[in-house]
């Protein structure tokens, strides 16, 4: 896959992206459920001495809501009244609280989404495997990136996804003060994965990353060099900037007026086109194009769980690791690397470490197998160990 010719590397990019496309919309036609669309009004008709059965008319609530929303054991309970649940107020929080988590349970394909976790396992685990005693050569790399991108994205559709398990995590408290437990359950497994192995699962298990991570790699060729133009490594301290300064700003919106920003310009409904809508496709086309010269830009720039991520990686068991005893100060490492990450960990000259997204390259064209992917602590290079080596 690997290709120094810019009409063949250029072919290959707009057959990825239509193939992804493609067979997105033919598999979220094979995913499609009849869930149960629950709606409530905006304004709730609360009035003294109101029956439930009564609010439930009022408010077009059908019994089954009602039980689930005022924990009804039987049929007579329709007859309680609204008061003993509070005041007005009161009510309202619990109905806002308990209909939030009714819609999440109904949107939910639990099956399909049991499969998907215990294929990411498995894929994880098998990467982290085979990457341990091989190399990450091209053809490795983006077969194990497209592999991923198709189950995780075209076969399994956008969700869950680990952005996800921020973002919404975050709307629905803003919205309804409420926490859904699958979300924190699943939130708590990837970070774990980050825990574990630096970001694997952002490196070869998310499918907005991978997709990224895959376009990137298309406009290189053997050398790491660009095929189309040039590819450029942002300063860390720009994009970081930018991905926190919007974390913080989509907070303050979902708090104040209750809005998703994020949401229409998800990058992850890539892999649900029917929902791109002209933002979400606008942006996506940006972010696909972007990808070709900037390595993974969704998640340097606007991210929430590549943020938390980044956070968590700081105490990761295993992680990029330099013997400085055998280390022959080449730097290849640093000029092969897609980001700005390796400098910082060769150099070690900056508190701030940016995301390392364990992709191999600087293991992988280190002519010293001086590089790896391995548990332990850091360790600085020995004081002038560069300038002694000549560079």
């Amino acid at each position: 896959m690997v290709r120094n010719n810019p009409v063949k590397t250029a072919l290959y990019f707009f057959l990825l992206i239509a193939t992804v496309i493609g067979l997105s919309i033919l598999s979220n036609k094979i995913w499609v459920t009849g869930s149960e669309k629950i709606t409530v009004p905006e304004v709730l008709v609360i009035e003294d001495e109101m029956t439930i059965g009564r609010f439930g008319q009022a408010n077009s609530l059908d019994g089954q809501m009602l039980k689930e929303i005022f924990s009804l054991e039987t049929k007579s309970g329709l007859e309680k009244q609204i008061s003993e649940y509070g005041s007005a107020e009161q009510v309202r929080s619990l109905v806002v609280k308990k209909t939030a988590l009714l819609k999440e349970e109904a949107d939910k394909n639990w099956k399909k989404i049991a499969v998907k976790f215990l294929l990411w396992f498995v894929f994880l685990m098998s990467v982290f495997i085979y990457l341990r005693k091989h190399k990450a050569t091209p053809v490795v790399r983006n077969s194990l990136l497209f592999i991923s991108l198709s189950v995780f994205g075209v076969i399994f559709g956008s969700d869950p996804a680990p952005m996800g398990t921020v973002k919404d995590a975050i709307h629905l408290f803003a919205t309804a003060r409420t926490v859904f437990p699958p979300r924190m359950i699943a939130l708590t497994v990837f970070l774990l994965m980050v825990f574990l192995a630096n970001k694997y699962i952002c490196a070869w298990g998310c499918q907005a990353g991978t997709l990224q991570d895959l376009i990137f790699r298309l406009n290189r060729d053997k050398n790491n060099k660009a095929v189309i133009w040039k590819q450029f490594k942002l300063p860390f301290v720009l994009t970081n900037t930018f991905r926190v300064t919007f974390f913080f700003v989509f907070i303050f919106i979902a708090f104040l007026w209750g809005i998703d920003i994020i949401e229409p310009v998800d990058f992850f409904k890539i892999y649900k086109p029917s929902h791109l809508g002209f933002i979400g496709g606008t942006s996506a086309g940006v972010l696909i194009l972007a990808s070709l010269f900037i390595y993974r830009p969704w998640c340097h720039l606007f991210c929430p769980f590549g943020l938390t991520g980044w956070v968590i990686e700081k105490i990761s068991l295993v992680r990029i690791n330099i013997n400085y005893d055998t280390c022959i100060a080449c730097k290849k490492c640093a000029d092969a690397c897609p980001s700005t990450v390796m400098s910082a960990i060769l150099l070690q000259d900056k508190k701030t470490i940016p995301d390392c997204f364990a992709c191999y390259t600087c293991r992988d064209v280190c002519p010293s197998g001086s590089i790896e992917f391995s548990a332990g602590k850091r360790t600085k290079p020995p004081a002038d160990h560069f300038k002694k080596k000549g560079r």
